[in-house]
């Protein structure tokens, strides 16, 4: 029974680190960026003033890439600790 408590307690463990690692970087993109537009602005790509291009699309392809690293980074600590959910291809 110890051995699951502490088993369980570590896999907690890395998927809190993992969610707050995951936070931090939607909260650069969410809110940090568009703070510093103003500053952004004098960069640009692709003709686009950096800030504006940012809140256009570039905060929107940034959250789905970070969609997708949580799922592949979480599945990997379930994997590890013998929590991950099967795949049943037969259905």
């Amino acid at each position: 029974m110890a051995q699951a408590d502490s088993n369980h307690e570590a896999h907690w463990q890395r998927t809190k680190s993992l969610t707050i690692t995951v936070l931090i970087i939607w909260f650069i993109f969410a809110f940090g960026v568009h703070w510093f537009a103003p500053q952004l602005n004098q960069i640009s790509i692709l003709g686009f003033p950096l800030g504006f291009y940012m809140a256009g699309q570039g905060s929107l392809f940034a959250f789905v890439v970070i969609i997708f690293w949580f799922a592949r980074a979480q599945n990997r600590i379930d994997e590890e600790f013998g929590v991950a959910e099967e795949d049943n291809e037969d259905e």
